[in-house]
């Protein structure tokens, strides 16, 4: 009797399992209920613009907007948020079992809390944007690569699931999850002709995780356009990018007008940012009718700029790669947001609207200065951290460990090159994954002396 009760306080229980999963909820959705509210950003109002007004926009993802109608998010958003926690709190809690079999409820719940206080992890678990699935891509994707047998079927087949939404709720998931295909092949190439002792990769889930990812994109752009495509807006943000690198503007000096370019007619008005491109009210984006006008062109002058200034191209993208790794500050452009939100929800879900305005955000009550004062402190410790261990489990021969550790680092490099080379750096990208750094350490603190990452017995189903 003694020893069942105990059991129900170990995370490799399926009791505890369940119970760090329930508990874990409040803790991931602090953030949030000292709002008041969910967490809205600028982009929250073109996902419900979409998912429940029906309206299609090239710029934001169909497969998240649809999850905001199916989570309820026109009732309440605290639904959409409440389920964006118990995901983050499944794959969590799967991560550790795997890792720290014999890790206690209360210890991770502890962790949970540590990681709300010390990274941004808790502004994006209860933040209406698909910024939180970001760090779900890698975890599930780690669980499933090296840790697919020892999972029961229920658990493979939810983490599966999990993965495949994740990467179709944001484009920047699809590059990071294909990058991270290719790194598990590579270490499975590597490791065939190596030790056996090293832990065996299966790519198989994960590749078709990604097909479905992709599936689920076509079918919600098919479902909205009757049109199959992926993405019309990928070429456009990269294109931006170019812009503030100066490659466009180099381009457009060399070749106008011979080339033909629309763009050489707005040659002198080209703003200095990404930002200012896409979004400022009179730019020539705007008077070259957005997305839909300038994707064409948008990507003519990707190529044409490619075979021109190939080295110009590869000095820029390894520029912002780690100008995007060094960049987490917590509550980039999480501000009062009224003014252009608060119509948005008047039309979409009016009911929720008093609540959205009375929050602590729209009151303006958010001061960042003391949080990041802590976040990055504790990012770089984590980061240089890892990094260490990395080296102290590959010196040690401590391979699974080495793996574990070695994977998270890539996810936060993959989501840098992808974030920073594809789009254009800004502080939230990367907020929104660097909380891995510290829960990999903590998983492997609670190891203490002994360290080794057994694979852990399912106990129940």
């Amino acid at each position: 009797m003694v020893g069942q009760r105990a059991g129900v306080w170990r995370i490799a229980d399926p009791r505890g399992e369940t119970l760090a999963v329930v508990l874990m909820l409040p803790i991931l959705l602090a953030i949030a209920i000292w709002n008041r509210f969910p967490i809205i950003y600028y982009d929250t109002g073109a996902y419900l613009v979409q998912g429940i007004g029906g309206a299609f926009l090239e710029e934001r993802s169909p497969v998240y907007s649809l999850f905001l109608a199916v989570a309820g998010g026109a009732w309440s958003l605290w639904l959409v948020v409440i389920a964006q926690a118990a995901i983050t709190a499944f794959v969590m809690v799967e991560t550790a079992r795997a890792m720290a079999p014999r890790l206690t409820v209360p210890v991770f719940l502890v962790i949970g809390a540590g990681l709300v206080i010390l990274t941004g992890m808790a502004w994006y678990v209860g933040q209406v944007e698909p910024d939180c699935f970001t760090a779900i891509v890698a975890l599930a994707f780690y669980l499933l690569i090296f840790h697919g047998p020892s999972l029961t079927r229920g658990r493979r087949i939810a983490l599966f699931l999990i993965a495949s939404f994740a990467i179709a709720a944001h484009p920047s998931h699809l590059v990071l999850s294909a990058g991270l295909i290719a790194s598990a092949l590579i270490y499975k190439s590597a490791a065939s002709r190596g030790s056996k002792q090293w832990p065996a990769a299966r790519v198989l889930m994960p590749t078709l995780s990604l097909a479905l990812g992709i599936v689920l994109i076509v079918a919600a752009n098919f479902g909205f356009t009757r049109q199959i495509f992926i993405s019309r807006a990928g070429p456009v943000f990269i294109f931006s990018r170019l812009v503030q690198d100066g490659i466009v503007m180099r381009l457009l000096e060399d070749t106008c007008p011979q080339s033909g370019y629309r763009l050489c007619a707005y040659k002198d008005e080209l703003p200095r940012t990404a930002d200012q491109w896409l979004w400022d009210a009179d730019t020539p984006f705007k008077k070259m009718q957005g997305f839909e006008g300038t994707n064409a062109e948008s990507q003519r002058i990707i190529f044409d700029s490619l075979r021109r200034y190939p080295m110009m191209h590869l000095r820029t993208a390894l520029a912002d790669t780690w100008r995007q790794f060094e960049l987490f500050h917590t509550g980039d452009q999480v501000e009062p947001q009224e003014w252009v939100l608060y119509p948005v929800f008047m039309r979409i879900i009016p009911a929720q609207a008093p609540a959205y305005m009375s929050a602590r955000q729209q009151k303006g009550e958010f001061d960042f200065s003391g949080w990041n004062w802590l976040h990055i402190r504790a990012g770089w410790i984590a980061i240089v951290g890892l990094a260490a261990l990395i080296l102290f489990a590959a010196i040690t021969t401590r391979r699974r460990e080495a793996v574990f550790l070695t994977f998270i680092m890539l996810a936060l490099w993959g989501n840098a090159a992808v974030c920073g080379a594809l789009s254009n750096p800004h502080d939230r990208y990367q907020s929104r994954i660097v909380w891995l750094a510290p829960f990999a350490l903590a998983l492997m603190a609670v190891q203490g002396r002994r360290f080794a990452l057994r694979e852990p017995v399912e106990s129940g189903t």
